[in-house]
């Protein structure tokens, strides 16, 4: 066991080397960096630097629920800022970031939480699939494959409606992906899975079951999805649907990073790709005055909220970098997005205006901060530095 300890402990220390000596700690896209380059990798490292910081307390999180929820290193509150970082790790080069996400997978074993089928647990195994390609080390894969293996041995054919739960149980539907966020946190990992091992039954379950939620949670008419069954029947106060602002923000940013690795000669990527050209025409147009997104998409904007906001500027300039989406047409609304983001960083590094756990809008304060909306911020400053 101690010889497996120091060997693995030497392969980590060889593959930050490795980043570091690779990356130089330039931008990763090979080009000279423009003022808008480093105003997006200085605000990333300045927010980065924050949450590494204050990852040991979380009594700034507010109600002592979600700093529970903060504190659980394998649940998706941590995961969602991990995949950030290590996308801004391989953005800005630092291989400080790198050493970050090692450290984090090395203390847990790259391994997951009690829940077996739980979308929300999946989302660490995005971050362990990263850190087995950058460390050229497929036995990081190996509690993630096991995991994986055995729902594919018995999928869940639970209904994808969204019913109450006994107390301290999640709804019997999340078994599967019943809920706009799960789209965020499940298949990407499933399909990143697929491409690191080669094995095409990941990608296969990923796809079904990508496409079962979307047929029940997308409305076609708005272009955009409800966070779970219980919204389909609401109406606001003044008769109009509602569409969760984050909850859309997961779906968009999660198409992005499906399409980033979904082969090109899939035969569900056309589909996947008018979708996200679907939602990016929607969701440009729902933008507020002062840049973010409305908590609820088609009620007036009351407050910045950058959660939702960060996940909208990552799927937009995304698809802006990789063709998706034409710059003429998306490129004010990225740039008027990420002025807005960045505005809400505060002197020290901490990031404002992040909507506190929940399942549909709610309020938020300059003050209220939380982990994913870190990982999103991450995620957009990486996307808008490559612009």
């Amino acid at each position: 066991m101690k010889r497996r300890i120091v060997c693995a402990v030497a392969g980590w220390a060889a593959a930050v080397a490795l980043f570091s000596a690779t990356a130089g700690g330039a931008p990763a896209h090979g080009k000279v960096a423009n003022s808008r380059d480093l105003d997006a990798l200085a605000a990333g490292s300045r927010v980065a630097d924050w949450q590494l910081a204050h990852m040991d307390n979380f009594d700034y999180v507010g109600p002592e629920a979600h700093r529970r929820d903060a504190r659980a290193p394998r649940d998706w509150v941590q995961a969602v800022f991990y995949i950030g970082l290590a996308r801004f790790a391989d953005t800005v080069g630092n291989p400080h970031y790198m050493e970050a996400v090692l450290t984090h997978g090395m203390a847990e074993g790259w391994g997951f939480d009690s829940r077996p089928r739980h979308a929300d647990a999946d989302a660490t195994g995005s971050v362990w699939v990263w850190a087995a390609e950058r460390t050229h080390d497929p036995a990081k894969l190996i509690p993630t494959r096991a995991r994986f293996d055995a729902v594919l041995t018995d999928p869940s054919t639970v209904s994808l409606e969204f019913e109450a739960a006994p107390p301290g149980r999640a709804p019997h539907c999340q078994d599967r992906w019943c809920w706009s966020d799960a789209l965020f946190m499940a298949p990407p990992t499933w399909i990143a899975l697929a491409k690191a091992t080669g094995d095409e039954r990941y990608l296969a379950h990923a796809d079904s079951e990508f496409w079962a939620t979307t047929n029940y949670l997308y409305d076609g008419s708005e272009h955009l999805y409800y966070r779970d069954s219980r919204f389909i029947p609401q109406r606001d106060p003044k008769g109009r649907k509602i569409f969760w602002g984050r909850g859309n923000g997961w779906v968009f940013a999660g198409l992005a990073r499906i399409l980033a690795d979904l082969p090109a000669d899939h035969p569900s990527r056309p589909r996947y790709e008018s979708l996200f050209k679907q939602m990016a025409d929607r969701i440009a147009g729902l933008q507020g005055a002062t840049g973010c997104w409305p908590i609820s998409l088609l009620e007036p904007q009351r407050t910045p909220e950058t959660s939702g906001t960060g996940f909208f500027v990552y799927g937009l300039a995304w698809g802006i970098n990789h063709g998706l989406l034409p710059s003429k047409r998306y490129r004010h609304s990225v740039d008027r997005g990420w002025r807005a983001l960045a505005a809400a960083v505060q002197p020290d590094g901490k990031l404002g205006w992040v909507q506190h756990i929940g399942d549909g809008p709610g309020q938020v304060t300059a003050d209220d901060t939380q982990l994913y909306g870190v990982g999103a911020f991450l995620l957009a400053a990486s996307e808008v530095s490559r612009l």
